[in-house]
């Protein structure tokens, strides 16, 4: 388990001004322990469309892992700036690093707030490069795509919209994390929407909102000084609590119709309400950073591994459905 703690990355550790030295910079700025996150819904959503077909896209496929990974990137340098505009991460004592309290390179001195904006946005730039490649392949449909999912990156942090200090950041996470990657990755397989696959795009999208939910608890003290509304702020540690337990039960709900509908087996059920028991287990360790500090913190890790292994539960899944 990561050692409690409300310390930052050392600015020795990244210091130097050769290119290998900048270039790691700009690599742990993505906060890229994270990106598991968005990598694994679009492996479920590719292995649902290849499966369809009976065979893998290869190209497509990995172009929709890399750009999905670098507007995931883009998002998290740009919330380090949204939020270091807000004030809320400069005096934030109660986060648990390095899961919440963003990356602290810019209240570190790693890089300035202009440069992570910059990295943000070339960035995004490239995503934006890499999504004309696929429409190139797949037609323009999937620009549309690839620009909704940047736009979410984008308002997320945007300063005046500012998703996620309006109580709007688990929706637009769940949106971005699951039905998006999901349904779009088995389209750019197959050319196929259907009902089965958006309900196997809710348990994914809850189960990466869930982490954006509880990784928010930390820092709800200073998100309230700086007037970051976020769902924790707004609900407190019991409604926040509960709010989590209810998402959880969201997406048993969909991985359950899922079944119903014959889009997973009959058997995967039981996978599902083992997550569901592990959820509720997370859940219910939500508390208060000051008092709770261990118990919140093992709550945190048990939720990210509810996300890694739910999306390699489902990827095991559709394989042997084949």
């Amino acid at each position: 388990m990561q050692q409690q703690s409300t310390a930052g990355p050392s600015p020795e550790a990244f210091s130097g001004s050769s290119f290998g030295a900048r270039a790691r910079r700009a690599f742990f700025a993505m906060r890229p322990k994270f990106f598991t996150a968005s990598i694994l819904p679009v492996i479920v959503g590719t292995a649902l469309g290849a499966v369809a077909v009976g065979a893998v896209d290869w190209v497509p496929a990995l172009l929709a892992i890399l750009a999905t990974v670098i507007v995931h990137a883009a998002a998290n340098v740009l919330n380090d700036v949204g939020d270091d505009i807000s004030g809320a991460d400069a005096p934030n004592t109660g986060r648990i690093y390095p899961y919440t309290g963003g990356s602290r390179f810019i209240q570190a001195g790693i890089l300035s707030r202009a440069q992570m904006n910059r990295l943000g946005l070339s960035l995004l730039a490239v995503a934006f490069v890499l999504g004309l490649g696929l429409a190139a392949i797949a037609g323009p449909m999937v620009m549309w795509l690839g620009l909704a999912g940047m736009a979410i990156g984008v308002l997320y942090s945007l300063p005046r919209i500012y998703l996620s200090g309006k109580g709007l950041g688990e929706l637009a996470v769940f949106i971005a994390f699951g039905p998006l990657p999901v349904c779009g990755a088995a389209w750019l397989q197959d050319g196929v929407w259907d009902l089965g696959r958006l309900l196997i795009s809710l348990p994914v999208g809850m189960w990466t909102a869930a982490i954006l939910l509880i990784n928010e608890v930390p820092d709800l003290d200073s998100d309230a000084a700086a007037g970051k509304r976020t769902l924790v702020v707004r609900f407190g540690v019991d409604g926040t609590r509960i709010t989590y337990i209810v998402m959880s039960a969201i997406g048993l709900a969909g991985t359950l119709a899922a079944v119903a509908i014959g889009a997973l087996p009959l058997w995967f059920t039981a996978a599902a309400v083992v997550l569901f028991a592990l959820s509720v287990k997370a859940g219910l360790g939500i508390a208060s950073v000051g008092e709770h500090r261990a118990q919140l913190q093992k709550s945190i890790e048990l939720t990210l591994a509810i996300q890694a292994i739910g999306s390699l539960a489902l990827l095991a899944t559709i394989a042997l459905a084949r």
